[in-house]
């Protein structure tokens, strides 16, 4: 089924980030995150069991990571790989314009047989 990643976006700011799950299937899910100058909460760390693969589309923001000081600055077209239990937070998303991630998260293997 065709579909268009930048359709269906809200026309005006967000009190919170929306987040659009585009598939989900055995051990992957694929989600669309809109963000409108969003941040995680002051002390907030995502800490997932799952393996991250995340793409900003459109828009800057800035990821941190525990244990580094200097969060990633992200531009389009940048990309981060996070592993499971990799400790970070979201320190700024673009105000001006809305930040269009697309997350690849995909559950860790547990049977090797």
């Amino acid at each position: 089924m065709l579909s268009n990643l930048f359709s269906g976006l809200p026309e005006s700011a967000l009190p919170e980030e929306l987040t659009d799950i585009l598939l989900e299937s055995s051990g992957v899910r694929i989600e669309r995150i809109v963000s409108t100058g969003q941040a995680s909460d002051p002390g907030f760390w995502y800490d997932q069991t799952e393996h991250e693969w995340v793409v900003l589309l459109q828009g800057n923001a800035a990821v941190r990571f525990d244990g580094i000081e200097t969060p990633f600055e992200l531009a389009a077209g940048d990309v981060l790989d996070i592993p499971p239990h990799q400790r970070h937070r979201v320190e700024w998303t673009d105000s001006k314009q809305q930040t269009i991630w697309l997350a690849i998260f995909i559950q860790p293997r547990t049977n090797y047989g």
